[in-house]
C-alpha cells in the first residue's frame, strides 16, 4: 500500500492513529528508506522477518533447538555505550548535579540546541537502502493503567523482532493507543546504503553512536548501535531513564529490580524486589531454585520494576517487560536452572560460541567443546587464548518459556512488596546481609551501591564503582532529586517494606568465597522476610540489622561457612568506607544532596565508633580503591 508517497507493508496505513502516521512520515521524510513496514506483531510476521535475516547472514539458525538463532554483532558493538548516552534538558542541573568535581558517572546532559544539530548531522539519509520498522510497543499488559505504549522507528530487523520479544507488539497497540499519547523512539544503525552495495552482516556506525533522551517530550533518539541496550528503546531507554522522569512526575519508581515471589513452606507467599548492577546474580535470584526444604520461588521480572503505593499505602510491582535480555556466560544448571530450562526455545542469541551440533556454548556452560565457532565466527579450541563467546553475550528469550513464572506476572494491578534487597561484588567488608533502621536509612544504603564494573557497559578491570540503586547508568534525572523523590515515596507508605543490602561474594583470607551463593541465598532471604514479619531478633552493627549468630539457618550446607566473618562489620574498613562516601556525595553530588543523606552519614559515622570496641578482627583479604 503507498500512503504518503511512502510504499508500506505490515499495518495497513488506515489502522494507524493519524497523529501517529503524521509522526511516522516526518521521520520517513528525515530518514528516507525504501519503504516502511509497521509491525502487526503476528506469528506469520516473525517467521517473515527471521527468514530475511537468516537468507542474509544477518541470523544463523540453531537447530539443535526449537526456533532459536544466533547473531554476531560487530565487534565494536558489545555494550551499551555510556559514555554517549546524553539526558538533554533545558536547564543542566535538572539531568544531573552540578558540581566542580562531577565527573560525568552520574549521567551525561546536552542541551537542546546542541542535540538538535547532531540530530540534523547524523539523521538525514540514514535509512537509504533499507527498510524503516515501525514497531508500536506496550510495557507492561496492553490497556494496564499501570502500563506505557511507545512506538519504536528502526532500520534493524533485528531489534524489530527481539523487541517482539522483549515488549507487547503489534496492531493492539494501536487500538489500545488511540489519539493518546506515546514515547517516541528513532534509532537508526548509521549505515545508509548506495544504489547496488550490500550491507554488512551487521551494521553500526560505532564512531558516531548517540543515545540521546528526551524527557520534557517522552522522545528517544539512537544512533549508530544495534546492541540491545542501545538499540531495543523500550528496555533501558523507556523503562528506566523516562520512565524514572513519569514516574517522579506521577509518584512511583521506575527501578533496575527483579521482581519475585518466594512461597514459604506454610503456603506463605511474600515479593520481593532486588537492584543489583549487571553480572551480578540478579537473573539468578529471580529464577532462585531453593535448597531448603518447602519453598518455592517464582518470577515476575528479572530486571525492570515499576512501582506505585497504591490507594492503601502498599506499595505494589509490575514487570514492564515480556522477555528476559540476559547475560550468558556462567549460566549454567548448576547457578540458574531456571533460566536454562527457558532459552532454548523461541530464543535470539547473540555472541555465543555455536557448537557443531547446532547449538551454543558460552563460558561457564558446562564442560568445554572439543571445536566450536567463537563469537567472532572464528574457530575455536580448548588451547584458544581467547574466550569462545564474548563477556557480555546474551540471550533474548520470552517469559513465557520460563517455567517458575509467577502466576500473577500480568496482574495489571501488580503484586504487594515485602522486602527490597540492594546488592554488589564486594570481596571485603560488606555483610551477607544487613537490614536497614528506617526507610529512610534504606534510601541511604542504595545510594552507597558500590560493585565492581561489568561486561555490559564499557568499563574495564575489577575496580569498585559507585552504582547507586544500581541505576547509575540508567538515572532519567538529576540523582539528587532521585533521592528526594525515593524519601517522599516513604512518607506514602503504610507500611514501608523493609530494605537489605546482600553481598553473595565477600572472600576470605585465602581468596576464595565465604558463602555458597545461589540456591542457598534462600537462606538468607528466609531471614529477611521473618524479620519483615517480625519473627525473628537481630544484633546490631555500625551498618543496621544483621543476623544473630544462629539467625541463619545454615544446617545441610556442604561446608559449614564461618559466619562471624561473613556478618563482621570490621572498623578500619568502615571508617574509610564512610570516608569515601563522604567524598563521593561531596564531589559528585554536591548541593543536590539532600539533607537527609548527610544526616545518615553522620549517624553511620557514630554507629562505627560506637562498635568500634566490638570489631577485633580488622584484616581484609582485599583493598581496592574505589571509583567514581
Amino acid at each position: 500500500m503507498v500512503a504518503g508517497g511512502w510504499t508500506f507493508n505490515g499495518v495497513e496505513p488506515n489502522g494507524v492513529p493519524e497523529h501517529v502516521m503524521e509522526w511516522i512520515l516526518h521521520w520517513a521524510d528525515v530518514c528516507q528508506p525504501t519503504d516502511i513496514h509497521i509491525m502487526d506483531g503476528s506469528e506469520e510476521e516473525d517467521r517473515m522477518l527471521k527468514k530475511m535475516m537468516v537468507e542474509q547472514g544477518v541470523l544463523i539458525p540453531l537447530p539443535k533447538y526449537q526456533n532459536c538463532y544466533l547473531a554476531r554483532t560487530d565487534p565494536k558493538d558489545v555494550a551499551r555505550t555510556e559514555s554517549r548516552t546524553v539526558i538533554s534538558t533545558k536547564n543542566k542541573i535538572d539531568t544531573h548535579p552540578v558540581t566542580d568535581t562531577y565527573s560525568g558517572k552520574l549521567g551525561h546532559w546536552i542541551s537542546p540546541e546542541d542535540l538538535e544539530k547532531k540530530v540534523q548531522s547524523l539523521f538525514p539519509g540514514c535509512m537509504a537502502g533499507r527498510t524503516m520498522y515501525v514497531i508500536p510497543f506496550s510495557m507492561g499488559p496492553i490497556g494496564s493503567q499501570l502500563s506505557r505504549i511507545g512506538i519504536e522507528i528502526t532500520d534493524s530487523a533485528y531489534v524489530s523482532v527481539c523487541m517482539r520479544i522483549m515488549t507487547r507488539v503489534g496492531r493492539q497497540v494501536l487500538n489500545v493507543l488511540g489519539d493518546g499519547t506515546f514515547v517516541k523512539g528513532v534509532h537508526s544503525v548509521g549505515a545508509p546504503l548506495k544504489p547496488g552495495e550490500c550491507s554488512a552482516l551487521w551494521p553500526c556506525n560505532p564512531e558516531k553512536v548517540l543515545i540521546a533522551h528526551k524527557p520534557e517530550t517522552y522522545e528517544i533518539i539512537s544512533f549508530g548501535s544495534g546492541y540491545g541496550g542501545n538499540s531495543l528503546l523500550g528496555k533501558k531507554c523507556l523503562a528506566l531513564r523516562l520512565g524514572s522522569t513519569m514516574a517522579r512526575k506521577e509518584g512511583w519508581l521506575a527501578e533496575h529490580m527483579l521482581v519475585s515471589g518466594v512461597t514459604m513452606p506454610n503456603g506463605q507467599k511474600k515479593y520481593i524486589t532486588a537492584a543489583f548492577p549487571s553480572a551480578c546474580g540478579k537473573t539468578n535470584l529471580a529464577m532462585l531454585q531453593p535448597r531448603l526444604p518447602g519453598y518455592k520461588v517464582t518470577v515476575i521480572g528479572d530486571d525492570i520494576a515499576w512501582l506505585r503505593p497504591d490507594s492503601n499505602g502498599q506499595l505494589r510491582a509490575i514487570n514492564p517487560e515480556n522477555g528476559f535480555f540476559g547475560v550468558a556466560p556462567g549460566t549454567n544448571f548448576t547457578s540458574n536452572p531456571c533460566a536454562m530450562a527457558s532459552i532454548f526455545k523461541d530464543t535470539i542469541f547473540s555472541n555465543v560460541a555455536m557448537t557443531p551440533d547446532g547449538g551454543v556454548w558460552w563460558e561457564g556452560m558446562g564442560p568445554k567443546p572439543k571445536n566450536c565457532i567463537d563469537w567472532r565466527g572464528k574457530p575455536w579450541r580448548p588451547s584458544t587464548s581467547t574466550p569462545a563467546a564474548h563477556p557480555n553475550s546474551r540471550f533474548c528469550t520470552p517469559l513465557t518459556n520460563c517455567p517458575v513464572l509467577d502466576p500473577s506476572w500480568e496482574d495489571p494491578a501488580g503484586v504487594p512488596v515485602s522486602a527490597i534487597f540492594f546488592g554488589g561484588r564486594r570481596p571485603s567488608g560488606v555483610p551477607l546481609v544487613y537490614q536497614s533502621i528506617s526507610w529512610e536509612h534504606g534510601v541511604f544504603m542504595g545510594a552507597c551501591v558500590k560493585s565492581e564494573a561489568t561486561a555490559a557497559a564499557e568499563f574495564k578491570g575489577k575496580q569498585i564503582m559507585h552504582d547507586p540503586f544500581s541505576m547509575r547508568p540508567f538515572f532519567g534525572y538529576n540523582f539528587g532529586d532521585y533521592l528526594r523523590h525515593w524519601l517522599s515515596i516513604g512518607k506514602l507508605l503504610k507500611t514501608p517494606p523493609l530494605i537489605f543490602m546482600v553481598n553473595w561474594f565477600r572472600r576470605g583470607h585465602d581468596g576464595g568465597l565465604l558463602w555458597p551463593g545461589f540456591g542457598d541465598n534462600i537462606r538468607v532471604l528466609e531471614w529477611a522476610l521473618a524479620r519483615a514479619s517480625g519473627q525473628l531478633p537481630a544484633s546490631g552493627r555500625c551498618v543496621g540489622w544483621v543476623p544473630t549468630h544462629d539467625g541463619l539457618d545454615i544446617a545441610g550446607l556442604e561446608e559449614c561457612p564461618d559466619m562471624e566473618a561473613l556478618l563482621s562489620t570490621p572498623t578500619r574498613f568502615w571508617r574509610e568506607e564512610s570516608a569515601e562516601v563522604r567524598q563521593y556525595f561531596k564531589n559528585e553530588v554536591g548541593d543536590s544532596l539532600p539533607t537527609e543523606m548527610w544526616r545518615q552519614l553522620d549517624k553511620l559515622d557514630k554507629r562505627i565508633e560506637m562498635f568500634a570496641d566490638y570489631n577485633v578482627e580488622d584484616d581484609e583479604y582485599h583493598s581496592y580503591d574505589p571509583i567514581g
